[in-house]
């Protein structure tokens, strides 16, 4: 497990590119019969991926990094699956998902592991995790049963579907908050005007953009803004003081999740356009 220390304000000004790279982004994920995760002091977050490949995957705690016994001892997890048909086995019980679908792992699960249907097209779990002071039920959440939102317009190039998984009028969770969002063809912007969380932080990892394509995901405070440049299936730690917005060279879809103080979805402090720079 990588573990990365986040830069205040002021540091954050005087960084160069690869150092904002280095500190933001992460660019080792969905590896073949791997589970890469980084611990972030951003909330304690930790973000990882899982591709089983004619074997199963076992979720396990690392003795350093986390001093448990196993991963969810003290913890939740949200994952959701952007590869083929899959499933996760918890303490023995089969959450059979599809693409797109979505699993809350509550604190106290014991035994995590992915499995794929088929080796040769395998699933790719996507899981962010936050500590937990409370064991709440896992419980499966299909693609279709998601809140679907639709947002933005064609004139401000932010035509999207907003698919909430986690949120509190859907599951109870410690501090949780997770779901999908799509963009319409021709729609570029996943969020303008732009806004803070100031009571939680996120993380965002961008797909389905074409390998010639890319992400220009916007960070920092919003008269200090930097950029950072994403690719397919990699991810970005946003901190509580940061903005975060991002265009792409085409549309795309992105899985966000938060954890902080605050669950509720529409606690963000808006910035106001014309005062970015």
């Amino acid at each position: 497990m990588e573990v990365r220390y986040s830069p205040d304000q002021n540091g954050f000004r005087k960084m160069t590119t690869e150092e904002l790279r280095k500190s933001f982004l992460i660019q080792n994920l969905f590896q073949i019969n791997e589970i890469p995760m980084v611990y972030s002091d951003i909330d304690r977050s930790i973000t990882g991926s899982a591709v089983p490949s004619g074997k199963s995957l076992k979720l396990v705690a690392t003795k350093r990094e986390m001093a448990a016994e196993y991963f969810a001892e003290r913890r939740e997890i949200g994952v959701i699956n952007i590869g083929k048909e899959g499933s996760i086995i918890i303490d023995s019980k089969e959450y059979k998902m599809n693409y797109r679908d979505c699993v809350y792992i509550g604190r106290g699960s014991k035994e995590i592991e992915f499995k794929s249907v088929n080796a040769a097209n395998p699933s790719q779990f996507y899981f962010v995790s936050y500590p937990a002071h409370k064991e709440y039920p896992t419980k499966l959440i299909k693609f279709e049963d998601a809140i679907h939102k639709k947002l933005g317009s064609k004139e401000q190039a932010n035509e999207r579907t907003i698919n909430q998984y986690i949120l509190p009028q859907t599951i109870p969770t410690c501090q949780l908050a997770m779901g999908l969002t799509d963009l319409e063809e021709g729609s570029v912007w996943n969020t303008m005007p732009a806004h803070t969380h100031q009571r939680r932080s996120e993380v965002y990892v961008y797909f389905n953009i074409k390998p010639d394509a890319f992400v220009v995901h916007l960070l920092g405070e919003p008269t200090e803004t930097r950029h950072v440049i994403i690719r397919d299936r990699q991810a970005v730690l946003s901190t509580s003081w940061s903005m975060h917005a991002g265009a792409g060279t085409q549309n795309y879809s992105f899985i966000w999740a938060m954890g902080g103080e605050n669950q509720v979805f529409d606690d963000m402090d808006a910035i106001e356009m014309k005062s970015l720079k």
